[in-house]
């Protein structure tokens, strides 16, 4: 079994999918001759040829119509996006058509397109290239939204988002592109889409987080470990629709929660898994729902983007907040 990075874990499940099914065709800026901003596409041109594997004009806009088209006229089109800053630009095609399609055609027509881009900072990346817009999509109606956080959840999630009948926004944390490796069997089977992943069990905290973040709220619950703090650790990974039993039952055996996010704390997808616990979890909850966000900023340039970022102090002081909350 090959030991992969998160990277290579996205190139081998494009290549499994076009294999299996020749209605999947990937297309975006780079993809084919480059291979790829990040080189998640390497080799696919060669591989696939270019009817399959499409270099288009630099407009997201266009990108994102072409791929409507695409899906609703059978084929499964997985459109790269640069950096989830440029995503913007397809939020017309995104929110007025592709999460409408089916609606619109009373079910005659679906919209199976996958749309892929690299998101968050600290990789010391200019303006527009650093953002985590995932509360941006998840509030589109029609739309998935999914976040993974490892090389085997990021191989298994896209398979499973390029077989799904409507849109999903592929998120793809770029500071763990090349973190780490591990086993990734590459046998075509996907990941259920929809469900939480318990990554570590406990019974005194649950930290919640998807993406990058996943890596620092591991970390802290490492570090609380060390204190005695049994903390069950949740990576939500499907963010919309949101997995609410799992975090519902975790927070009912442990009774405080601290949710973990880059993105921006206004209206962050934090914000939703805390009303949810507001919502069918307040009596479980012992001390108000903690949130570790990024700042209201626009995600800085290199020279301060740790100062912008979440990290295990700051997750810590969170933790033991709540764990002090009486």
């Amino acid at each position: 079994m090959p030991a992969l990075n998160l990277v290579e874990a996205v190139n081998r499940a494009l290549a499994r999918a076009m294999e299996d099914d020749p209605r999947v065709v990937v297309l975006g800026e780079d993809v084919g001759v480059n291979g790829g901003v990040f080189r998640a596409t390497v080799g696919l041109l060669e591989r696939f040829g270019p009817e399959r594997v499409v270099d288009t004009p630099l407009s997201e806009a266009l990108i994102a119509g072409m791929a409507i088209g695409m899906a609703a006229e059978g084929l499964r089109p997985v459109v790269e996006i640069q950096f989830a800053g440029f995503a913007y630009a397809t939020l017309d095609q995104i929110l007025n058509h592709a999460g409408r399609l089916r609606h619109r055609t009373q079910g005659r027509l679906s919209c199976p397109m996958v749309m892929r881009m690299p998101c968050g900072a600290c990789i010391r990346a200019p303006e527009h290239h650093s953002e985590s817009p995932e509360a941006i999509f998840a509030h589109v109606p029609g739309i998935r939204v999914v976040a993974p956080s490892s090389p085997a959840r990021a191989y298994g999630l896209l398979l499973a988002a390029i077989a799904d009948p409507d849109p999903v926004v592929f998120l793809e944390p770029a500071r763990l592109y090349r973190l780490w490796r591990e086993e990734v069997a590459d046998d075509g089977a996907p990941l259920a889409l929809d469900r939480a992943f318990v990554l570590r069990e406990g019974s005194d905290l649950t930290l919640v987080s998807w993406g990058a973040m996943v890596y620092e709220t591991l970390s802290a619950a490492d570090a609380l470990a060390r204190e005695g703090v049994r903390a069950e650790v949740i990576d939500v990974a499907t963010l919309k629709p949101l997995d609410e039993e799992t975090i519902l039952a975790s927070v009912a055996k442990t009774g405080r929660c601290v949710v973990v996010t880059e993105a921006p704390r206004t209206c962050s997808f934090a914000s939703e898994v805390a009303a949810v616990l507001a919502g069918r979890g307040l009596t479980s909850l012992l001390a108000p729902v903690e949130r570790v966000t990024g700042w209201d900023t626009v995600t800085p340039l290199a020279r301060l983007e740790a100062r912008y970022m979440p990290d295990v102090p700051r997750i810590l002081a969170a933790a033991r907040r709540a764990l002090a909350y009486r």
